[in-house]
Formats: C-alpha cells, sequence, structure tokens
C-alpha cells in the first residue's frame, strides 16, 4: 500500500507541475505548441506530461535499485523517441536504418531497453538462466504496454491488469498501479497522454514485479508469452494488416496515437 501511495503521489505532483507548463483552452482541451503537445487520433492536441510523470513516480514507488534504474532506463528510451521519432515501423525497418549506418529513436529503445533490462535482471536473480529470463520479461512488457498503447487509457488499464495479480506476491506491482492511477483519469479523458516515455516506463516496472514474483518457469512461461506478442506485432508492422496509429515500439511515439507535432502548422522543433 506505501508504493501503491508514494508512487501515485509523486506521479500527481509531478504532472501538475509539468501540465503548469502547458496551457490549456476552454472545454479542458491543451493549446499550444512544441515538444509537451501532440495530435491524439481523435484531433485533439493533449500534453504529454503524464509520460515523464509515471516514469517518476514508479520509478519512487518500486523502492529497489534495480527496478528503479530499469524504469528510468526505459522511461529515457520512451522520452527519446517522443521527440526524435521517425515514421517506421517494426524492429525489422529499424535495424535495416541500423545497418544502413542511421541510428534510430526505435534502434535507442531496441538497444537501450533491452541492455537496462538486462542489468536489473542480472542484479534481481541470481542464476545466469533466470537473469536471461528476467531480461527478456522486462523488455517484453516495456514492449508489451507500448504496443497497447493506441488509445486513451488503454496502457493504463492494461498496467492494472497485468500488476494486480502480484500484488499476492510482493508490493512491487503496487507502484506501476499507482503512478498510472493517478493520470489515468487524465488520460481516458483525453488532456494527456503516456507517449513512449510513461509506457515504457511502466512496462518495466511491471515487469520487474513479475521477475521479483516469480521463479525459473514462471519466468520463461511470461517470457513465451511476450516473445510471441512481440513477434506477432513485428508481423503486423511488416505487412499491410497494421492500421494502427502506433508505432509499436518503433517510432514517433505511442498513447492515443500520438502525431509528432502539435498540428498548429509551425515550427514546434
Amino acid at each position: 500500500m506505501a508504493a501503491f501511495v508514494r508512487a501515485a503521489g509523486v506521479s500527481r505532483v509531478v504532472y501538475e507541475g509539468l501540465r503548469g507548463r502547458v496551457s490549456e483552452a476552454p472545454g479542458g482541451q491543451v493549446s499550444g505548441c512544441g515538444r509537451w503537445t501532440r495530435v491524439n487520433y481523435a484531433g485533439r492536441t493533449v500534453d504529454l506530461c503524464a509520460g515523464p510523470a509515471v516514469a517518476l513516480g514508479a520509478a519512487v514507488g518500486t523502492g529497489s535499485g534495480p527496478a528503479a534504474f530499469v524504469v528510468l532506463a526505459a522511461g529515457a528510451c520512451g522520452a527519446y523517441d517522443d521527440v526524435k521519432g521517425d515514421h517506421r515501423r517494426g524492429f525489422r525497418a529499424h535495424l535495416a536504418a541500423l545497418r544502413d549506418g542511421e541510428v534510430t529513436s526505435g534502434a535507442v529503445k531496441l538497444f537501450g531497453i533491452g541492455a537496462a533490462s538486462l542489468v536489473a535482471g542480472a542484479l534481481l536473480k541470481e542464476r545466469a538462466v533466470d537473469r536471461l529470463l528476467a531480461g527478456v520479461v522486462i523488455a517484453g512488457t516495456a514492449h508489451l504496454v507500448n504496443l497497447v498503447d493506441v488509445r486513451p487509457g488503454r496502457a493504463g488499464l492494461t498496467v492494472l491488469a497485468l500488476a494486480a495479480p502480484g500484488l499476492l506476491r510482493g508490493p512491487l506491482a503496487a507502484a506501476p498501479m499507482g503512478a498510472v492511477a493517478a493520470v489515468l483519469g487524465d488520460d481516458l479523458g483525453e488532456r494527456t497522454m503516456l507517449g513512449d516515455t510513461g509506457a515504457h516506463a511502466l512496462g518495466a516496472a511491471v515487469g520487474s514485479a513479475i521477475v521479483a514474483g516469480n521463479g525459473r518457469l514462471g519466468l520463461a512461461a511470461h517470457a513465451v508469452g511476450l516473445v510471441g506478442a512481440a513477434v506477432w506485432a513485428e508481423r503486423m508492422a511488416s505487412g499491410t494488416g497494421s492500421d494502427s496509429d502506433s508505432d509499436s515500439d518503433s517510432g514517433s511515439g505511442s498513447d492515443s496515437g500520438a502525431v509528432v507535432g502539435c498540428g498548429c502548422g509551425a515550427d514546434c522543433g
């Protein structure tokens, strides 16, 4: 319970502080342009304040050094993609660009979150196999939460559903739940979005809780499911069947079908 309250409190305070930097038009819709705003799938301008807020809240709420590290690292990689993301979708496209000498935002997320997850897994588990599985679970969960982040509230509700069973195994799962609860109403109300910053950070927090609460068999089962979800998403991104506005870990920010830029015609940088 303490982790939930701590994460929720930090997330809300940070969110309100960041939100004060963004103007709000009548009716609750965000106005203005710049790196703090995006146009969502419905054409509404929303802010990106929820992402950094839940990343910091979840990290503080974990009470675990390894978990906090990977949450912040995943959030940082997601933030880079929120700012620098491009149109390419799928790991294959980003790896192809890397072979041509171009480091895309998707490649930064792939290797950055993957490396941080392996480090956290090595710190959370003792045996080599368990450490490897832990890294896969953390990175895979971070990717999964970003995959579902295509409409308001979907990532937040997914985090609550995935983390809730972990409450029976330890307090670590309460941190992402508290963090997302603090901003879920604003996300559903289309006043803010998690972006890749928040989606990846929350996913890493949930993955850390799964790792802490499971042994080898549990880790293996989760890893298989997460890898399967990633393979399915990659096939969708590489083919014509993907009409989602989310980049599924491979482009310009998730949550509510974010479009890079604020839609005002100005150079938002």
